[in-house]
């Protein structure tokens, strides 16, 4: 008799033969360094885009139930106020997380009948929620409008256009101004995920909408606390119909227990900082580092045997959004060698301290950065 959860390992097979199997590696972080096998690196890999100062906390309770039940704490109120006024809109639910605020809202009001033109890039909480929603699923390829406007030609009860504002993986901006046009003209409903531009880019940090001038033209926004905020959760701003049919049909906002106080306690004190300064820092050492990352491209294409084809391919990638003027926040470089097996993540949109100490720290990239390998 074959083992039942033989076929895992079977998966598990294949998927390290493709390169993909992933492993958990840890570390402790302790502002812009953290510590990897005893050793100190600069962390080039936060989602704490802004790097704003950690602000003292009182312990308070730290769970309860959800927020149907009892763990409805007060301090809900004032973030949700203060996040619906953030993004120009009526009211604001906060969820656990920005992938459940992505799963949760995207699935709830999506359904059989329906129709979703979802950009081939978008998150991997998109696609899963665009898959539980019932509704067809027709994807355009990426930022290609023609392909947008082609598709949307599909007769369906409802239309939902899914997008977001900085894409995760290649760091580009969304065609923001062209797919609310698009949006209009066929009466479709506008969703944008906005997690990587939200508190980063635009007026006050107010997204990637204010950055393009549409704000008023996106009927639901849902982003995250954990990135340019860098604090934890996320939330969804609409109108107030669709967050109360969240909060009444939203699976992973009704069956799930509420984020503790203190993160909310943690997100209002950094929705109070000045952004400004880290924003204006953000923008100085994107534009150094963008230049740095086209000599780096150029080095790598004329060194092949010391960089393997993905390293180079994955930086192709990420340095045309840098370079070509649509510069988002998120950016990768892969670096890697077969004897030591390791891998550096930068990502563009990290702290903007820790992007100045690594420029003034490296003569040049690719240098190790720990003088012990």
């Amino acid at each position: 008799m074959k083992p039942k959860l033989g076929f895992i390992d079977l998966e598990l097979d294949q998927i390290k033969k493709n390169n993909l199997y992933r492993k958990l590696r840890y570390g402790t972080t302790n502002g812009s360094t953290i510590k990897i096998d005893g050793r100190n690196l600069i962390n080039l890999c936060s989602n704490d885009y802004l790097g704003i100062p950690t602000t003292k906390i009182e312990t308070r309770q730290m769970q309860s139930s959800s927020r149907l039940v009892s763990g409805n704490d007060e301090l809900y109120k004032i973030l949700e106020n203060k996040l619906a006024r953030h993004k120009s809109h009526e009211s604001c639910l906060v969820y656990p997380t920005g992938y459940m605020a992505n799963l949760g809202t995207i699935s709830t009001i999506a359904k059989k009948g329906d129709l979703i033109l979802s950009d081939e890039l978008n998150h991997a909480s998109i696609i899963e929620a665009c898959k539980l929603s019932g509704a067809k699923v027709s994807v355009y390829q990426h930022n290609n409008m023609d392909d947008l406007e082609d598709k949307l030609m599909q007769k369906s009860k409802n239309k939902f256009i899914i997008t977001e504002g900085i894409f995760s993986m290649d760091g580009d901006f969304s065609k923001l101004k062209e797919i609310s046009e698009i949006s209009q003209k066929a009466n479709a409903i506008t969703i944008l995920d906005d997690a990587h531009g939200d508190f980063v880019i635009g007026k006050d940090g107010k997204g990637t909408t204010d950055h393009f001038g549409v704000s008023k033209k996106i009927d639901l926004y849902i982003s995250s606390l954990s990135k340019g905020l860098g604090s934890f959760g996320g939330y969804v701003a609409s109108h107030n119909n669709v967050i109360d049919f969240c909060v009444n049909k939203s699976k992973t906002f009704i069956y799930t227990s509420a984020l503790p106080s203190i993160f909310l306690e943690h997100s209002l004190k950094r929705l109070k900082m000045d952004r400004s300064k880290q924003q204006k820092k953000l923008e100085k050492w994107g534009e150094l580092v963008a230049k740095r990352n086209v000599k780096i491209l150029e080095n790598l294409q004329k060194n092949e045997t010391k960089i393997d084809y993905a390293a180079r391919a994955l930086l192709s990638v990420a340095v045309k959004p840098l370079v070509g003027g649509g510069m988002g926040t998120v950016g990768g470089i892969l670096f890697g060698d077969d004897e030591t097996d390791l891998m550096y993540w930068f990502a563009a949109g990290a702290m903007a301290g820790q992007m100045q100490k690594m420029v003034q720290k490296s003569s040049k990239f690719g240098t190790k950065l720990d003088k012990g390998r």
